[in-house]
C-alpha cells in the first residue's frame, strides 16, 4: 500500500506526515509526531484514554482513521497549555484525581470539551461527560472532585459578563 500525505494543525502547529491508510490518528500522534501524552488503553474505543480534540470535539484518536483528519486542528493533552500546567491538570494533582495516570489525558481531554461548553457543570453533568472514559484505579470520585475543582478555577479566570454600573 502506498503511503498518503496528511497534512493537519497539532496543537496549533502544521504537521505533514507520511501515513499508510490503515493508521490511526492515536498512532501518528505517538509514532510520527512524538506526542505521547495520548494513551492507548483497549485501542477499541471503550476506554477513553485516546481522547483528542478534533476541530474542537473530543474524538477517540484509536477510532479515527489518520487520513479523516486531512486539515483539521488537533488538540492532545500536550496543546492544553505551552506554558504551565491546565487548571484540569493542577486539579487532578491536587484533587488525586489519578493514581496510575495512564487514563488521566483522556479524562482531562474530555473535561475540557465539557468546561468549554459548560462552566458550571453539576455532579450529574460531569458524570454524563465522563461516562466513556475508565478508570481502574482511582474510582470516580477524586476525578468528579477534580473537574468542579478546574471548573471553579477556570471560572474565576473569566471576565464577568454582567454590566460595569457607574
Amino acid at each position: 500500500m502506498a503511503k498518503h500525505i496528511l497534512k493537519l494543525t497539532v496543537n496549533g502547529r502544521r504537521a505533514e506526515v507520511a501515513v499508510e491508510p490503515y493508521h490511526t490518528l492515536a498512532q501518528v500522534l505517538r509514532n510520527e509526531l512524538n506526542l505521547t501524552g495520548t494513551k492507548v488503553g483497549c485501542d477499541m474505543g471503550t476506554c477513553g484514554c485516546c481522547t483528542v480534540h478534533i476541530d474542537g470535539k473530543a474524538k477517540l484518536s484509536c477510532l479515527t482513521l489518520a487520513l479523516e483528519c486531512q486539515g483539521t486542528q488537533v488538540r492532545t493533552v500536550e496543546g492544553l497549555n505551552e506554558y504551565e500546567m491546565h487548571p484540569l491538570q493542577k486539579a487532578f494533582a491536587e484533587c488525586g484525581g489519578s493514581q496510575c495516570g495512564y487514563c488521566t489525558p483522556g479524562f482531562i481531554m474530555k473535561s475540557c470539551e465539557l468546561l468549554e461548553k459548560n462552566p458550571d457543570p453539576s455532579r450529574e453533568e460531569i458524570k454524563a461527560a465522563l461516562a466513556g472514559n475508565l478508570c481502574r484505579c482511582t474510582g470516580f470520585m477524586k476525578i468528579y472532585d477534580a473537574v468542579e475543582s478546574a471548573a471553579k478555577e477556570l471560572r474565576k479566570k473569566q471576565p464577568d459578563p454582567s454590566p460595569v454600573k457607574v
